[in-house]
């Protein structure tokens, strides 16, 4: 017989926490995404260095040696900063807050590569023509380049989103309560892994196949118009 032996309440739980952690994580990829975007394709080489150098750093070393590195290198570099300032205590991070840093770190340099070519895809003339038109900077990203970035960024931006979430999986390794974390305690106690582990597997493909339907429909309303060949 299928039972949970009392740790439902724990698992779902813990599944809140994910879902958290995968939709604060986004926004904070989203902003270094369109950072790292603007940086590639800035005039200064500076700049054009130094996202160069986060995007083949990060897009060549595996999430879970990085998410190592960051946490344990982190927890060192703000402790070490703390004790110079005078500060003796030890400063323990919050492995959520930590979670959702390296996630959103990682996946950054994923989401600039989207975001330089959504931008990159936008016709210069279109730009141009804004611009001529009396419109300001903020004006012709807001209403022309923006509508069209996102309909050219959306597939690759949902396919990020969907490894994201499973990426999730890995931050149990830092300490974090998340449904990862629960199912493994719970299968330790009670001697039953398959039973919460193919639990945690229904909820990852849930939050998935929900995430697919959604990047569909938005797919489908931003290519409203759109000539098709």
């Amino acid at each position: 017989m299928f039972t949970l032996h009392g740790y439902f309440d724990s698992i779902m739980e813990g599944t809140w926490i994910t879902l958290n952690l995968a939709l604060s994580s986004l926004l904070v990829a989203v902003i270094l995404g369109m950072l790292g975007a603007l940086g590639k394709l800035s005039n200064s080489k500076p700049l054009r260095f130094i996202t160069l150098t986060y995007t083949t750093i990060i897009r060549g070393i595996p999430d879970l040696v990085l998410m190592l590195l960051i946490f344990w290198g982190g927890q060192m570099l703000v402790n070490n900063l703390a004790f110079s300032l005078g500060y003796e205590k030890y400063i323990d991070i919050n492995p959520f807050i930590a979670g959702v840093a390296t996630i959103g770190f990682i996946f950054g340099a994923y989401m600039a590569e989207t975001f330089r070519g959504a931008i990159m895809a936008v016709s210069k003339g279109q730009l141009e023509a804004g611009a001529c038109y009396g419109m300001s900077r903020f004006q012709v990203f807001h209403r022309i380049l923006l509508p069209q970035m996102v309909r050219y960024a959306l597939p690759s931006f949902g396919n990020n989103w969907l490894v994201m979430i499973k990426a999730t999986a890995i931050v149990s390794i830092i300490g974090l309560d998340d449904m990862v974390r629960k199912a493994d305690l719970a299968a330790k106690a009670t001697r039953q892994p398959f039973t919460f582990y193919i639990l945690v597997a229904c909820n990852y493909l849930v939050f998935t196949t929900i995430s697919s339907y959604v990047l569909a429909w938005a797919e489908k309303r931003y290519s409203l118009g759109e000539r098709r060949v």
